[in-house]
C-alpha cells in the first residue's frame, strides 16, 4: 500500500531539510538556508520528487503556532526595559524608514503606494533566529551589544505581531481583497476591541490560570503529561483567539507564552516545545521554499539585487546610525546594524497572511523569499567584517575621542551583567547525592544553584533560602539560566548517564575554565564522561569499595598514609 499524502509529505519535507540544514552548516551557513533551499528543491516549480504543497501548507500554520508560542516564551519585560531607550525608539524608527523608503521606491516597479507600505513591513523585520545563532557564535548574545540587539528584534516582532491584527481590516483600504473601503473605521474598532478583550483575558486571567495548570502537572512528575500540557495551552490558546474571537492563530499563540513568560515554569516548557517547535518550523520553511519559483532570480535579477541592497545596505546604515544618534559607540552601531541585516521568519508570516489578502503582487512573494536566502547567507560573512572596521575607525583620533565620550552609554547593561549571579556552584540534581554536595558548599559560604525536576524539591530549596531552577538539566534551554559562564563549579550528581553527558558538554563549551566533577555508576559511564569533559569522575559503588577497605586497614593497624596509597592505587586502576 502507498504512504498517504501527510506522512509522504512529512517524510520528503524533513528529508529534504535535513540534506539541506546539513550540507549549509558544513558550509558555515546558517541551517535556516539549507531548509529553503530544500522547499525550493521539493517544490512545484523544480523537477524531480516532490511534496504536496497544500499539506505542507497545513503542516506550515502549526509551525507559525509554535514559533510565536516561543516568541512569547523568551519575552522579558525585564530585559526590553533595560534596554527601553535604544531598542524601542530604534526598533520603530528604522520599521518607519523602512517602510517609508519602500513605499517611495517601489512605484518605479510598477506597484502602487499601499504595495509599497506592506512590502517594507515584511522587509523591515529581521530574523530572530539567525541574530540569535550570530551572536551566539560570536560570543555576544549575553554582552551590552548582544542585548541592545536582542531588544530591539523583540520589539520588531511585537511591531509584526500588531500588523498582522491590523492588516486583514485594512485590506480593502489597501487593495486586496475583502468587503468595501467604507466601513473601515467600523472594520477597525471591532477587530480592536475583540483584539483587546481578548488581551484583558490573556493578562487578567491567562497569566494566573495557564501557569497554575502547568505547576499541577509538574507536581505529578510526569515529564510527558507536561510537554502534553504545553503543546495544549500553545495550540488550544491559538484555536480559541481564532475562533472566539477572530484573532489570529499567531497572536493567541504568543500571548500564551507571554503568560507563562514571567513564570518560573517558562524556561521548562521552552525546552519542551522546543523539539516539536523546531520539527514544524523546519516543515514552515520548507513549505516557503515550495511557494518561490527559482526561474524569478534568472528573470528579474536586477530587482532581487534593489531588495537586497534596500534590505542589507539601508538596515545596516539606518539601525547603525540610530544607535549613534542614541549616544552609543561606534561598534555597538556596527554589531547591532549588522546583525539585523537580513530578514527571516516574521517576513515569510506577514507573506503567508498577504496571500490570503491579495495586496502584494504575485513576484513581491519571491522577491521576499529570494531577498531572505541571499540577505541570511550574507549575513555571517557581514558579520565577520565588523572587528576589522571597527579597528580600522578606532585608528582615527576622531573616532577615538567620539567613542571615549559614549563609552559610559553601556556602564548600566555591563553593572547589570556583573550584578547576576557569578563565581557560583551549580548542582545539577538534589538526589542524595547532590544534597549532601549542597551543603557542605554552603557551609563554606559558597553560592550555590541547583537544578531540579522534582517541583516539590525546587519550592522546599527556594523556602530554605537554596536558589532553584526547575527543568531538566539535559536542557540548553534550561542550563542557560545558571550561567554556568560565570560559575567555578559544576556538579553532576544525575543518575542518567546520557543526560549528564548533555550537561557536561554544554558546560564545558560555554566556560572552558570550569570545575566539571560528575557521578557515575559503571566504568564505561565514567570515560564517557571523561571524554565528554569532566575534570573528576566519582564512581559510586567503587568509592564505597575503597571506603569499607580504609576501614577495614584501619582497624588492622595500617598507618593512614598507607591507607591514602592504597586508595589512589585502586582509583588509578
Amino acid at each position: 500500500m502507498a504512504p498517504h499524502g501527510l506522512i509522504l509529505t512529512i517524510t520528503i519535507a524533513l528529508g529534504a531539510a535535513f540534506l539541506g540544514g546539513f550540507l549549509a552548516a558544513r558550509f558555515r551557513l546558517p541551517p535556516l538556508v539549507g531548509y529553503l533551499a530544500a522547499g525550493i528543491a521539493v517544490g512545484p516549480f523544480t523537477p524531480g520528487l516532490s511534496a504536496d504543497p497544500a499539506v505542507a501548507t497545513e503542516l506550515a500554520e502549526v509551525g507559525v503556532i509554535l514559533l510565536m508560542f516561543g516568541v512569547g516564551l523568551n519575552f522579558s519585560l525585564g530585559d526590553l526595559w533595560a534596554v527601553r531607550w535604544v531598542a524601542v525608539p530604534g526598533a520603530v524608527l528604522q520599521i518607519v524608514i523602512a517602510t517609508a523608503v519602500t513605499a517611495l521606491v517601489v512605484p518605479l516597479w510598477g506597484w502602487t503606494y499601499a504595495q509599497g507600505i506592506v512590502f517594507g513591513l515584511a522587509i523591515a523585520v529581521s530574523s530572530t533566529v539567525v541574530l540569535i545563532r550570530t551572536l551566539t557564535d560570536a560570543g555576544l548574545l549575553e554582552s551590552a551589544h548582544g542585548k541592545i540587539a536582542v531588544g530591539w528584534v523583540v520589539v520588531e516582532d511585537l511591531a509584526i505581531v500588531i500588523v498582522l491584527v491590523l492588516l486583514p481590516p485594512l485590506a480593502p483600504a489597501l487593495g486586496g481583497i475583502g468587503g468595501g473601503g467604507e466601513d473601515l473605521p467600523a472594520r477597525l474598532a471591532v477587530t480592536l476591541a475583540k483584539v483587546a478583550l481578548f488581551g484583558v483575558l490573556m493578562i487578567a486571567v491567562g497569566t494566573r490560570v495557564i501557569p497554575w495548570l502547568l505547576e499541577q502537572v509538574a507536581r505529578t512528575g510526569h515529564r510527558e503529561l507536561f510537554t502534553l500540557a504545553v503543546l495544549v495551552v500553545a495550540l488550544g490558546v491559538a484555536v480559541v483567539a481564532a475562533f472566539a474571537f477572530e484573532v489570529s492563530l499567531a497572536l493567541g499563540a504568543f500571548l500564551a507564552g507571554v503568560a507563562i513568560s514571567e513564570s518560573d515554569l517558562s524556561h521548562q516548557a521552552a525546552a519542551e516545545a522546543l523539539p516539536l517547535r523546531d520539527a514544524f518550523a523546519v516543515l514552515f520553511f520548507v513549505s516557503v521554499g515550495m511557494l518561490f519559483d527559482p526561474t524569478f532570480v534568472v528573470r528579474q535579477p536586477l530587482l532581487v539585487a534593489a531588495v537586497v541592497a534596500l534590505i542589507v545596505v539601508r538596515k545596516w546604515l539606518v539601525s547603525s546610525g540610530i544607535v549613534l544618534a542614541l549616544g552609543y559607540p561606534i561598534r555597538t552601531a556596527l554589531i547591532v546594524g549588522a546583525g539585523l541585516a537580513q530578514i527571516g521568519e516574521f517576513s515569510f508570516v506577514l507573506s503567508g497572511v498577504d496571500r490570503q489578502l491579495g495586496i502584494l503582487p504575485a513576484d513581491a512573494h519571491d522577491l521576499i523569499i529570494a531577498a531572505a536566502i541571499i540577505t541570511i547567507t550574507l549575513n555571517s560573512l557581514l558579520f565577520r567584517s565588523i572587528e576589522p572596521i571597527a579597528e580600522r575607525l578606532r585608528d582615527l583620533r576622531v573616532v577615538r575621542a567620539f567613542d571615549d565620550r559614549r563609552a559610559g552609554a553601556l556602564a548600566h547593561l555591563e553593572r547589570e551583567r556583573a550584578e547576576k549571579m557569578q563565581r557560583h556552584a551549580v548542582v545539577a540534581g538534589h538526589g542524595r547525592v547532590g544534597s549532601l554536595v549542597t551543603r557542605a558548599l554552603q557551609r563554606r559560604n559558597m553560592e550555590v544553584l541547583v537544578v531540579e525536576q522534582d517541583r516539590r524539591l525546587c519550592e522546599a530549596l527556594r523556602d530554605a533560602g537554596t536558589a532553584a531552577i526547575y527543568g531538566d538539566a539535559g536542557h540548553a534551554l534550561v542550563l542557560e539560566r545558571t550561567h554556568l559562564d560565570r560559575a567555578i563549579l559544576l556538579v553532576v550528581a544525575l543518575r542518567d548517564p546520557q543526560t549528564s553527558r548533555r550537561v557536561v558538554e554544554y558546560a564545558r563549551r560555554t566556560n572552558e575554565r570550569i570545575g566539571i566533577v560528575a557521578r557515575a555508576h559503571t566504568r564505561d559511564a565514567a570515560d564517557f564522561l571523561k571524554k565528554a569533559g569532566a575534570n573528576e569522575v566519582v564512581l559510586g559503588e567503587e568509592e564505597l569499595a575503597i571506603e569499607m577497605t580504609g576501614y577495614a586497614l584501619h582497624r588492622l593497624g595500617v598507618s593512614p598514609q598507607e591507607i591514602a596509597l592504597i586508595a589512589r592505587g585502586l582509583r588509578a586502576r
